[in-house]
């Protein structure tokens, strides 16, 4: 689906403080939307920190974009420049590491990753119930 930019995404910095930036970003376009932010914010934080869990400085920045689609969900990607697939540790649930990903899995409609062209790095995404 062709996206056109949209003012709908933020440039993350590599800190893990930055969460709560993602999260009032997140609650200012699904407040505009006229979506529950609880959600959202709970997926975008665990993308957005297992992105930055995995990034050094040198993989350039973790870009959040949220849009909407047909039927009316929360598509969310979060874009960074690192190789590492995520992945969901069956057997662990308890390591931090793993968690993100339980958490996005349990809420989300459907998920999932996609390698960018060219090495350029990869992008982690969720589509989102608008409930």
């Amino acid at each position: 689906m062709g996206h056109a930019a949209t003012q709908n995404e933020m440039v993350v910095k590599q800190d893990l403080k930055v969460v709560a930036e993602v999260r009032e970003f997140v609650r200012l376009i699904t407040g505009h939307w006229g979506m529950d932010d609880f959600v959202p914010c709970l997926v975008a934080s665990e993308l957005v920190t297992n992105a930055l869990r995995y990034a050094s400085e040198k993989d350039g920045d973790v870009t959040l974009r949220l849009d909407r689609t047909e039927d009316g969900a929360l598509w969310m990607e979060v874009q960074d420049a690192t190789h590492d697939l995520p992945h969901m540790l069956k057997t662990d649930t308890v390591t931090e590491t793993g968690r993100g990903l339980f958490i996005v899995d349990q809420y989300a409609r459907c998920w999932g990753i996609r390698a960018l062209a060219g090495n350029a790095g990869k992008i982690v995404f969720a589509v989102l119930d608008p409930s």
